[in-house]
């Protein structure tokens, strides 16, 4: 019996091991001409969601390149964060919203 309880206890420990943690989505929001939350968080495999809430067009483009998310009126996009790192992103449309996405590996 002892051997059957070590064995089951490695079993789980193992489990816990090679089972990937669940990824989470990330809401950003853009409405009146500002992004909410204007600095947020997020762990690499998690999935971003851009909100547009206002009537005009938006985009979320990275200045470093890593995502041009175009976003029309009333509209949503997402993508999933492939590298930690922080990101300042911006509006083409309104260049004066600007915000950041931490990314954690």
């Amino acid at each position: 019996m002892p051997g059957r309880v070590c064995s089951t206890a490695m079993a789980v420990v193992f489990a816990t091991m090679v089972v990937p943690a669940c990824a989470a989505t990330v809401q950003i929001t853009m409405e009146n001409l500002e992004i909410s939350p204007n600095d947020a968080s997020a762990k690499v495999g998690d999935t971003v969601e851009w909100i547009n809430k206002d009537v005009f067009a938006h985009t979320a483009t990275a200045g470093s390149g890593d995502f041009d998310m175009n976003l029309p009126a009333k509209k949503s996009g997402t993508t999933v964060v492939k590298k930690a790192g922080t990101v300042e992103y911006y509006c083409r449309f309104h260049p004066n919203m600007k915000a950041r996405l931490k990314v954690v590996p």
